[in-house]
């Protein structure tokens, strides 16, 4: 029983994988954007080759660095428990680097040691991306036995920039202690006591190093570095009460989020949105410059919406998925909540092609110059017939066919509903003028009819392009009042 336990701590069950099957491929795409998978081989202090992933956008900005993420596996982990932390943060800018600890996996090494030498191979890991120029600042994601390491390593290194610790122990001999328990080892504390000391023996002897050491009670308190603990309710193996009390030790930013599950159960969703969320904000990944993101939208035709251009991107921005910059607007340390989850983000693989589709569509025809029918609001209000206003397509029909974007219109603005709300609520400019204006002679029209038909037509997709726009900010502003009173 003894020899089990010891090979518990120091030589459990290695994960055996085929990369080229368990891992992303050499070039896959998220997000309608694609990326890379650069695989290396990194040597440690001790010798030990360690087998390295790192995923980027392909191809990689050369004039840009990206911060990145190095993801820990737990003790009987390896590189590919990191898929779903590309998956998480790829999408935001944020590089992810994994590796198979010494003992782990497919590196060298012939045992594990739940923190104490996986720090070494972490700050090995660290040095090689403080050396690339395209890398920015760097954050820890550590899981179990990662999380002890990353832990353990961000003592002695504050520049890391945020650490997400997932079901770290707070000292491994109390843990051995309680895993007796937990197994129901039917004997007296002392007997068990003498059973750790002479497991603690054998594992220095075996895995150089002494048990003793791995104590998180002890460096949390030196340790500033913005943190997210993470922890499973029904976690029986390392519970939740470990990583209470790093916390409460803790001397930097800290904030600490519970959920259901277990020790090894996937992780919800509503723990891999803080981790997005918390990463966004302590590594600041680069914004896409809004000249790229509106290259394709200020072009349209002779078509102007206002004076000013920002407007209109906030509008068609809108258009795309919340979480994209849900996390921009969170400086200070999540507590935490978000409109959508990540997954959804992850599930629309072109959210511009959409809002692209759409303007496409308002603008197709447009061949000829419309200043001058947009003119009527300031030089001739009093000569403009009805049908200079017309559209074709009642309020609700247009705003039908803008929900294929968003929301339903009750839906999304509870407070509307109503048959006759809407109407007035997304009513454009010039329908509204259109209501209030008198009938014109009749005399011209069959003089004008060609003329007024495609007056019609051109003020038809531009009513239908303002509501659209006036249903995309009003979307907007309520989603920023739900923020500001969260």
């Amino acid at each position: 029983m003894i020899e089990q336990f010891i090979n518990f701590v120091i030589r459990p069950p290695r994960a055996e994988y085929n990369p080229d099957q368990y891992l992303w491929e050499k070039e896959f795409t998220l997000a309608g954007k694609t990326y890379q998978r650069q695989d290396l081989e990194l040597v440690n202090a001790r010798g030990h080759t360690l087998q390295c992933s790192h995923y980027l956008p392909s191809p990689l900005p050369e004039d840009t660095s990206l911060p990145c993420v190095v993801y820990c596996h737990g003790n009987s982990g390896c590189r590919a428990d990191a898929n779903e932390a590309a998956v998480i943060l790829l999408p935001s800018n944020i590089t992810v680097f994994t590796l198979d600890f010494s003992g782990s996996g497919l590196s060298d090494g012939d045992h594990v040691s739940l923190g104490w030498h996986e720090k070494e191979d972490l700050k090995m890991v660290v040095s090689h991306l403080r050396s690339n120029k395209q890398v920015s600042c760097i954050g820890l994601w550590g899981r179990s036995m990662g999380a002890v390491t990353s832990l353990l390593y961000g003592a002695e290194d504050p520049s890391i920039a945020g650490m997400v610790l997932d079901s770290a122990f707070s000292n491994l001999y109390d843990l051995m202690m309680e895993l007796a328990d937990v197994y129901n080892i039917r004997l007296p504390k002392f007997t068990v006591k003498m059973a750790v000391h002479y497991m603690r023996r054998v594992i220095e002897k075996r895995a150089k190093f002494d048990i003793m050491d791995l104590n998180c009670l002890q460096v949390a308190p030196k340790t500033f570095i913005p943190v997210l603990f993470g922890h499973a309710n029904d976690d029986q193996f390392v519970q939740p009460h470990h990583s209470d009390l790093i916390c409460e030790s803790y001397a930097g930013e800290k904030n600490i989020i519970k959920f259901d599950g277990d020790h090894n159960s996937s992780r919800p969703q509503s723990f891999y949105d803080p981790v997005s969320i918390f990463f966004y904000s302590v590594l600041r990944p680069p914004h896409v410059s809004k000249a790229q993101k509106l290259e394709k939208y200020y072009n349209l035709g002779s078509l102007r919406i206002g004076s000013d251009e920002s407007l209109l991107y906030e509008i068609l921005a809108s258009l795309q998925s919340p979480t994209t910059n849900a996390a921009s607007s969170s400086s200070a340390l999540p507590s935490i909540s978000t409109e959508a989850s990540v997954s959804k983000l992850l599930s629309e693989v072109a959210p511009v092609t959409a809002a692209e589709s759409m303007v496409r569509e308002i603008m197709n025809g447009y061949d000829e110059p419309v200043h001058d029918e947009l003119a009527y609001a300031k030089n001739e209000p009093n000569g403009l017939t009805e049908e200079c206003y017309s559209c074709a397509s009642s309020t609700r029909e247009s705003w039908g066919r803008c929900s294929s974007l968003a929301l339903s219109d009750e839906d999304s603005f509870p407070e509307f509903k109503g048959d006759d709300n809407n109407s007035e609520v997304f009513a454009t400019p010039q329908g509204s003028m259109r209501e209030q204006l008198s009938d014109p002679k009749a005399d011209g029209k069959n003089q004008k009819k060609k003329a007024k038909k495609i007056k019609s037509d051109r003020f038809e997709r531009l009513e239908s392009l303002s509501r659209r726009l006036r249903c995309c900010l009003l979307r907007g502003s309520a989603h920023r009042r739900h923020k500001s009173l969260s």
